[in-house]
């Protein structure tokens, strides 16, 4: 598989091999009764690794349209193995599988370099706040999201 280049982005991601990587730190707090990280928390590392892809990096590449309305319309998690908390962040690396007209679906792994701790899907509407409404993807979210497609095998 062919390397895309890095993109300007913060040190904490990076862009490789139609992924985004997001490096996200584990909170104490982050544990439940049972020493390991909440099944609730790992929708926050999603949201952490999504925002930094589709508003930070996004906007670094000259597509803002994201941050101003995009609503997550579902979310899957499969949980492989319990994630304990430690100093050193955790993975969590995101791509698209799938691209329609007013809609995409993006897929995570939450992973070290050899251990993934979850799978996840979110389908994704682009909205428009004002009106209010969904909306069409526009020209540059569909090119921007087109290089991280990966569809399943």
């Amino acid at each position: 598989m062919t390397e895309l280049p890095v993109v300007d982005a913060p040190e904490e991601s990076s862009v490789t091999a139609r992924r985004h990587v997001y490096l996200c730190p584990l909170r104490w707090a982050d544990m439940d009764s049972f020493g390991h990280i909440n099944n609730v928390v790992y929708l926050r590392y999603l949201e952490q690794a999504r925002v930094d892809w589709m508003f930070e990096t996004a906007r670094e590449a000259g597509v803002e349209k994201f941050s101003l309305g995009t609503v997550v319309a579902r979310h899957e998690i499969d949980y492989k193995r319990p994630l304990v908390y430690r100093a050193e962040p955790v993975r969590v690396e995101i791509w698209v599988t799938k691209i329609g007209h007013a809609a995409f679906t993006c897929a995570y792994e939450v992973r070290d370099d050899d251990v993934v701790y979850a799978t996840a899907q979110t389908t994704l509407v682009p909205y428009n706040l004002a009106e209010q409404r969904p909306r069409r993807i526009a020209p540059e979210e569909r090119f921007y999201l087109e290089q991280y497609l990966l569809r399943a095998e």
